[in-house]
């Protein structure tokens, strides 16, 4: 199996695995979206390096998505008090980054799958940001969108 595939299937079952048991602590639920960001990151991260002889362009903008998402993640992670403003805006900085992977996907030069994937991850980017408006108090939400995410980039990635 190749190495591709083993990303997509563990992309997949963490996607599961945040959709099945959502958090009800503000912090843990921080800890699973810093996590969720992280693995989102590595995975974007990931594919960027793997297709960077292929599609410059859209390669370095993956892999700057990536590492923003990585930085993110640690942040949430961590739960940095001097930032803790950010945790309220979770649903909007998780939404503009899955916007921006979504529309560089669709700009690119990959197969039709992929830009139907492409598609998924910017409505869910889009959706992200309209549950921030009306859910800044049940962050939760946020957890199970990445979690649909990370099903939709590794079942992608399995059928690639």
């Amino acid at each position: 199996m190749g190495i591709q595939k083993s990303a997509g299937i563990l992309s997949a079952i963490l996607g599961l695995i945040f959709i099945i048991f959502p958090m009800f602590s503000a912090e843990f639920v921080s800890l699973i979206v810093g996590l969720s960001l992280l693995f989102f990151g590595i995975s974007s991260a990931f594919m960027g390096f793997n297709m960077r002889n292929h599609m410059n362009t859209y390669s370095t903008i993956t892999i700057i998505i990536g590492i923003i998402a990585i930085i993110f993640g640690f942040l949430f992670i961590f739960y940095i008090d001097a930032l803790s403003f950010l945790i309220g805006l979770q649903f909007y900085i998780v939404g503009i980054i899955m916007i921006v992977f979504g529309i560089t996907g669709l700009l690119s030069q990959m197969t039709r799958f992929s830009k139907f994937t492409s598609v998924l991850v910017l409505i869910m980017g889009i959706l992200a940001i309209v549950l921030g408006a009306f859910s800044l108090n049940q962050p939760i939400y946020i957890a199970i969108i990445i979690g649909i995410v990370l099903i939709i980039e590794g079942i992608s990635m399995i059928l690639e």
